[in-house]
């Protein structure tokens, strides 16, 4: 009776064990789906505001017109676009991009190695 109680004692810890693998690959196998694709191209095709706006903040400041009103509207518009490249800069998300890349090649090669 006790050798019976020893097998199912072994029986239920196999089971647990196998559901436990079962929910980690299925979690695994989900980080490498169409959304974080998709969500890897949104980042590497993301524009860049401020460097636009800066870009056009110079030309506007350089237009010649003898009343200053481009000089009045350019130099704040480049100020604005070296402020947003500070917050949002154009090299960030690509940084973002391929360490992202690199992370899902790390996981891909992980996940390859477990099956």
């Amino acid at each position: 009776m006790d050798k019976r109680l020893e097998h199912i004692d072994k029986i239920k810890q196999i089971t647990n064990s196998i559901k436990r693998r079962h929910a980690i690959y299925s979690d695994i196998a989900k980080i490498d789906g169409d959304n974080t694709a998709s969500s890897m191209r949104a980042l590497r095709k993301a524009p860049d505001p401020g460097g636009k706006i800066q870009k056009a903040g110079f030309i506007i400041f350089w237009f010649p017109e003898p009343t200053g009103i481009t000089h009045a509207i350019g130099g704040p518009m480049i100020l604005a676009g070296r402020y947003l490249e500070k917050k949002y800069n154009g090299a960030t998300l690509k940084d973002i991009g391929k360490t992202t890349k690199d992370h899902q090649h790390t996981v891909s090669h992980f996940r390859d190695t477990v099956f």
